[in-house]
């Protein structure tokens, strides 16, 4: 327990640190928000609705500090300020609808490439020499080498426009209206299946490879020789003297990709028109809306840090010797 809160207490620390950054960086670069969207209406406005505008968005001229404090208190309350590619939108709404489509699309992703990737590597270094070692890592270390999104443009020329087997983009169809019902949920499945599987094509050669090499350095140690010698089932060895110990550099490889879920697969969800935090940031930097930037940003940097320390918890349970350093 004492090990948990130390790290706990360090990522709160990293927390306030990006908290902090997250309010001084966007001040420090010239013009605001209001200035930006008073531009893009170009003249369509009255000049005396500069100062409402600023008014908005909460643009004051009170010292930095005052400024600071009066941030870190809405951000405790979840007011994010108001989105000005979205506007009157407030930032904490429009990052909600994106949210979810980024945590089905990129998080199902992660999820089946690690379950996938990891199982896979486990078997090719246990069976060292076989077409599954010999021939599956390089393939799809050979794909995951091209870009993603150029998977994804490829896939969607080919089974969407060319065969018609999935739609082209979007999370749903047009005329459907969402609901828990088994028409709207299958057909988002249908719509999610195109960018998930692509993603999961270009990334399932890492998890693969990562596994299996650390898997055979595993096998020829002492530990893995003497369950062998006492006569194990070899389903023991691979699984409760190998695969575990082997598992804890990929652990920490899934908990970073889990934080950064949250961020959305950027070049995928533009390609495919999917409604998810990537595309959502790339409107704000299009638009110049610091608010839903810096909300994004904000989700991103809490998400990883978060998964990291669940991360930290999953190792006390695998590795005894964490839980000996902890106390």
């Amino acid at each position: 327990m004492v090990y948990i809160f130390q790290r706990l207490a360090f990522y709160a620390l990293a927390a306030w640190v990006a908290l902090t950054l997250n309010f001084f960086l966007p001040r420090l670069m010239p013009g605001d928000p209001a200035t930006a969207l008073v531009a893009r209406l170009q003249g369509r406005l009255a000049p005396g609705a500069l100062e409402a505008l600023r008014e908005t968005f909460g643009l004051t001229d009170a010292p930095l500090i005052s400024q600071y404090f009066m941030y870190l208190s809405h951000v405790l309350r979840g007011d994010f300020g108001i989105s000005v590619a979205y506007f009157p939108a407030p930032v904490s709404e429009v990052i909600g609808t994106g949210l979810i489509w980024t945590i089905f699309l990129a998080g199902t992703a992660v999820l089946i490439s690690f379950a996938i990737g990891t199982l896979l590597g486990v078997m090719a270094a246990w069976w060292r020499g076989s077409w599954l070692d010999t021939i599956l890592p390089p393939s799809l270390v050979f794909l995951g080498a091209f870009p993603y999104f150029w998977l994804a443009m490829l896939a969607l020329y080919a089974l969407g426009f060319t065969l018609g087997w999935f739609p082209l983009g979007h999370a749903y169809g047009d005329d459907l209206t969402p609901g828990f019902n088994w028409l709207f949920l299958s057909d988002v499945v249908r719509h999610g299946a195109l960018p998930i599987g692509t993603v999961v094509l270009a990334t399932l050669g890492g998890w693969l490879l990562s596994m299996r090499n650390t898997m055979v350095s595993i096998l020829g140690s002492d530990y893995v020789n003497l369950a062998r010698a006492k006569g194990l089932p070899p389903s023991r060895v691979v699984l409760r003297y190998a695969a575990r110990n082997a598992l804890l550099p990929s652990v920490t490889g899934f908990g970073m990709a889990l934080g950064f879920v949250l961020g959305g697969s950027l070049l995928t969800e533009i390609v495919f028109s999917y409604p998810g935090q990537g595309y959502l940031l790339v409107q704000a930097v299009r638009n110049q809306d610091y608010p839903l930037m810096q909300g994004i940003f904000l989700v991103i940097t809490l998400a990883v840090l978060g998964a990291n320390w669940l991360v930290d918890i999953v190792y006390l349970w695998l590795d005894p010797r964490t839980r000996e350093s902890g106390g």
